[in-house]
């Protein structure tokens, strides 16, 4: 599948502000699933945008605007291909993320962090789940799932910093709470797991229904991967309880949201700013370019004569 994204921030100052100084991470990565095309930022006050590549391998975005300035925009276009997924991962005893190597390359992704510090209500969440799955991995990896997206989908809910004992409690939460809650519980399990920010091409986030429209309105969506021993990641939308499938376009991975925040930054002046951030996807054709006449074929021969 192929898709155009256009994501805009708009921020407007009470007042005057100098030394905006920010991040952006809005650019959809290239692996084994996905292929940028193209992708460019362009803001206003017109700044130099310069890029790098953070701890985690997502493109970061970084610009300055020092002269004095009461709103600033910033536009991230992308094209991007997505494809299908095979995941069909291997069954394998829980047992089998004891390995100490293997325990040791993921470390980061089995410890507590920042969104994901787990209490004993989460705990005895996840080991219910794994006893009612019984010893294979995948069997507790896919009973997780099911848990988290037992919980209703209601914004507004939560913020960016709700513990997720308080999310479980509350039994409802917007797609990042879905991703945090469902890493915590993985964790302490004992299965590395990771947050993926990105977008997904639907009409509702809550169900992550595909209709024939070719252009949606979304918000940054979040979702996890699950490690799989000798065999890699295990992308899945707790949110929607699907498979990542080729409507999802990721953007970057960490431990949780704040390694992926979408936008960051710091200014001088006075705090007080409105914000509105869209999201645009459309969806393009994706047709064969078919057989070359013969005939520009001769002229091309004939010009490199």
């Amino acid at each position: 599948m192929r898709l155009d994204i256009r994501y805009t921030t708009r921020f407007r100052y009470a007042g005057q502000v100098t030394e905006s100084q920010n991040e952006l991470r809005a650019c959809p990565t290239t692996d084994d699933h996905q292929w940028l095309v193209h992708y460019d930022v362009t803001t206003f006050p017109t700044s130099r945008v310069q890029s790098y590549l953070d701890h985690w391998g997502t493109r970061v975005d970084t610009f300055g605007v020092r002269l004095p300035h009461d709103r600033l925009e910033v536009v991230a276009s992308a094209t991007v291909e997505t494809g299908s997924r095979s995941q069909d991962p291997p069954s394998m005893p829980l047992a089998a993320y004891d390995q100490t190597r293997f325990r040791d390359a993921h470390l980061e992704f089995l410890q507590t962090s920042g969104h994901v510090a787990w209490g004993d209500p989460v705990a005895a969440a996840a080991a219910e789940c794994a006893v009612r799955a019984g010893d294979d991995a995948i069997d507790v990896i896919m009973a997780v799932q099911e848990s988290v997206a037992g919980l209703e989908f209601r914004a507004g809910t939560t913020q960016v910093g709700t513990p997720v004992d308080d999310v479980l409690a509350a039994g409802a939460g917007v797609c990042q709470d879905f991703a945090h809650l469902a890493i915590a519980m993985y964790r302490h399990l004992g299965i590395p797991a990771r947050y993926v920010s990105g977008y997904l091409f639907t009409v509702d986030d809550a169900t992550g229904e595909d209709r024939a429209a070719d252009e949606v309105e979304v918000e940054t969506h979040a979702w996890i991967e699950a490690a799989i021993p000798g065999w890699g990641w295990l992308a899945l939308d707790p949110t929607n309880a699907q498979e990542v499938g080729e409507r999802h376009v990721t953007i970057g991975r960490g431990r949780d949201y704040d390694d992926v925040s979408p936008f960051r930054g710091v200014f001088t002046g006075r705090q007080d700013h409105e914000l509105d951030v869209a999201v645009t996807m459309r969806r393009l054709a994706l047709e064969p370019l078919g057989d070359i006449p013969g005939g520009f074929m001769r002229q091309v021969a004939q010009q490199q004569q």
